[in-house]
């Protein structure tokens, strides 16, 4: 009976290893014989989409556009988790801490990860380290624009004013630190000219004293510019674009103006954690770019900047080099946050 019942054991533990075995072969079997794609299972869940600006914005709008777009070719489902305050470093911060699983994205901008760098003494994250680049998504060069009723109708006649006139006029900006301050700060080192700075907290709080003549010269996005160039109310003098915009096609640089060094950009795009993988890094880059390649998404956000280069290592060095030069510039001028 003792041998018997060992033998039964000994065949019944025999019987569960070839069991294992032979359901380990199944459930191989599929995955040898499936393409690549269908490996992964990424994303199995929503996604969320950190946005470190109000709801309604610029950023946030673009951001939900993407999105949008992703989800209906891929029925991706993403989460909006709108973080605004401190010039976008709060909810940079959040994504910086998250984990790096590819279940986070944020959208970052110059201000926050090429700016804010220089701007403030202590940063709760690393521009460069605490981030994986997915892609650039939009670029807009900055406006140059004075009221439609202004004496000046080119650039070169209103940089004649300011040397006649040292310190007098005005240019206005969105705030310390944005790039329409820091343009300004480059138009002023390339036309050997000054300028007062007036920082405003927005465009909507500008667009009043420049329609109303109390400011001579605005600079911000040639997206803010545009309602007001269609209503008539204001006149574009140049663009801080290498090329020229489509929508503003008469509109020249202002390189072509005869200012060179003066190229700048509020650019957008998609980041995640440092540390999330490769493969995951790679899959939503390669998505991102199949939307924004588009020919409806080109002519979209080309119609307000420029032309962009999607794609992790091209985002990756704009970060870089503008970290540096707009350190330079935030050094130089003496600029501090508001």
């Amino acid at each position: 009976m003792p041998i018997l019942h060992l033998d039964i054991h000994f065949g019944c533990a025999m019987f569960a290893k070839a069991r294992v075995l032979q359901l380990i072969v199944l459930c191989s079997t599929p995955l040898l014989l499936a393409p690549p794609s269908a490996n992964c299972a990424y994303p199995d869940k929503p996604i969320r989409f950190i946005v470190p600006f109000p709801p309604g914005g610029g950023t946030d709008i673009l951001a939900r556009m993407v999105a949008n777009e992703l989800n209906k070719s891929l029925g991706w489902q993403f989460v909006f988790d709108n973080r605004p305050g401190a010039a976008g470093n709060i909810g940079l911060d959040l994504a910086a801490k998250a984990a790096p699983d590819g279940y986070t994205i944020v959208i970052g901008q110059t201000s926050n990860l090429a700016v804010n760098p220089s701007l403030y003494a202590k940063l709760p994250y690393d521009s460069v380290r605490d981030f994986a680049p997915v892609s650039l998504v939009s670029s807009m060069p900055i406006a140059l624009m004075v009221w439609a009723k202004s004496p000046y109708s080119k650039l070169s006649e209103l940089i004649e004013a300011a040397r006649s006139k040292p310190a007098e006029l005005t240019l206005a900006s969105t705030g310390n630190g944005t790039i329409g301050h820091l343009s300004g700060e480059l138009l002023q080192r390339a036309a050997n000219v000054k300028f007062i700075h007036v920082p405003y907290k927005g465009a909507a709080v500008a667009f009043p004293d420049l329609l109303g003549g109390r400011i001579t010269l605005f600079q911000a996005s040639v997206e803010t510019a545009l309602p007001q160039v269609n209503a008539g109310t204001i006149r574009v003098l140049a663009v801080t674009s290498a090329q020229r915009v489509a929508a503003l096609k008469n509109v020249p640089t202002v390189a072509e103006a005869g200012y060179k060094g003066v190229e700048a950009s509020t650019w957008f795009g998609f980041l995640v954690p440092a540390r999330t993988p490769a493969t995951i890094v790679a899959r939503l880059s390669d998505e991102t770019a199949r939307v924004l390649s588009r020919p409806d998404m080109r002519e979209r956000l080309a119609s307000s900047g420029e032309q962009i280069t999607p794609g992790p290592e091209a985002f990756a060095a704009l970060i870089k080099t503008d970290i540096a030069k707009w350190s330079k510039i935030v050094r130089e001028a003496g600029i501090k946050p508001m």
